[in-house]
C-alpha cells in the first residue's frame, strides 16, 4: 500500500512540480495568446473558409477544431516535458534518480493532459457562443469523454516525440511537422472520406482522429450515434496506450544506449 501511495505521489506531485518549473517564467498573456486565442482564431478561420467552399457545416468545424486544440497543449507540451530535461541540463538528475523512470515521464505528461482538456473545453464553449451554435445537453457527457481521450492520446504522442528529443538536438522541428500532419489527416477540418486511402490509414494510428469522430457521433444525439461514439473513444484510448508503450520503449532504449555508449549529452 505504501509503495502504491509513493507511486501516486511521484506521478501527481512530481508532474506538477516539473510543469511549474517549466513555465515559471510564463505570463498569463502568453498562456491566453498561445493556448486559448490561437486555437479559437483557427476555429473561426476554418468555419468561414468552410462556409465559402461549402465543404461542411459549422458544427463539423467546431467539434473538429475543439479536438485539434489539444495538439498545442498536449502534443507540444508532452514533447517539452521530456526534451526540455535535456535542454535545461536536468536530464542527468532524472537518469540518476532511483525512482521508476516510467512513472517520472508519465507524471510529467499528466499536467499537459489536464491543460489540454481545459483548452479544448474553452475552444468548444467559446466557439459555440461566438457562432451561435448549441450543443445538445445529452451530448455533454459524451463530449467530455471524447475530449478527455483526445487529451490523453495527445500527451502520449507528445511523449513519443519527446523521447526522440533525447537523441535529436532540435526535436521541435519534428513536433511542428507532427502538428501539421494532425491538422491534415485527423479529419478535424477535412472530411476523411475525401482523403487518399494512405492518409486515412495514417490518421487511424495517430491521436485525435477517433476523438474527433467520437465528438461528432455524440452530437448526433441518437442511440446509434452514442454507440458509434463509444467505439471511437475506445479506439482513441487504444491509440493512447499504443503511443505510451512506444514512448516507454524509446525512453528505455535511449537511456540504456546513453549508459553504454554515451550517446546522450545532458545539455
Amino acid at each position: 500500500m505504501r509503495a502504491f501511495i509513493n507511486s501516486v505521489r511521484l506521478l501527481v506531485i512530481g508532474g506538477a512540480i516539473s510543469y511549474r518549473a517549466l513555465f515559471v517564467g510564463a505570463t498569463p498573456s502568453m498562456f491566453v495568446g498561445t493556448l486559448l486565442a490561437g486555437p479559437l482564431l483557427q476555429l473561426l478561420f476554418f468555419v468561414y473558409l468552410g462556409r465559402q467552399l461549402g465543404v461542411a457545416d459549422d458544427t463539423f468545424y467546431l467539434l473538429g477544431n475543439a479536438v485539434l486544440a489539444v495538439s498545442n497543449a498536449c502534443v507540444l507540451g508532452g514533447t517539452m516535458a521530456v526534451a526540455n530535461e535535456r535542454r535545461y541540463g536536468t536530464l542527468g538528475v532524472v537518469l540518476l534518480s532511483p525512482r521508476s523512470r516510467v512513472l517520472l515521464w508519465i507524471g510529467r505528461a499528466l499536467p499537459y493532459a489536464a491543460n489540454g482538456l481545459f483548452v479544448t473545453v474553452f475552444v468548444l464553449t467559446g466557439g459555440a457562443l461566438l457562432l451561435g451554435l448549441s450543443i445538445p445537453l445529452g451530448a455533454v457527457a459524451g463530449l467530455l469523454l471524447a475530449l478527455t481521450s483526445a487529451a490523453l492520446s495527445g500527451s502520449a504522442f507528445g511523449l513519443v516525440l519527446g523521447a526522440l528529443g533525447l537523441r535529436f538536438r532540435d526535436v521541435f522541428i519534428v513536433s511542428n511537422v507532427a502538428a501539421a500532419v494532425l491538422l491534415l489527416v485527423t479529419g478535424a477540418n477535412i472530411p476523411r472520406d475525401v482523403l487518399p486511402a494512405w492518409m486515412v490509414i495514417v490518421g487511424d494510428v495517430l491521436p485525435l482522429t477517433h476523438a474527433a469522430a467520437a465528438a461528432r457521433a455524440f452530437v448526433t444525439d441518437t442511440g446509434l450515434g452514442k454507440a458509434e461514439g463509444l467505439r471511437e473513444v475506445a479506439a482513441e484510448c487504444a491509440v493512447a496506450l499504443g503511443h505510451l508503450l512506444i514512448a516507454v520503449l524509446l525512453l528505455r532504449y535511449f537511456e540504456r544506449e546513453s549508459r553504454a555508449r554515451a550517446t546522450l549529452d545532458t545539455m
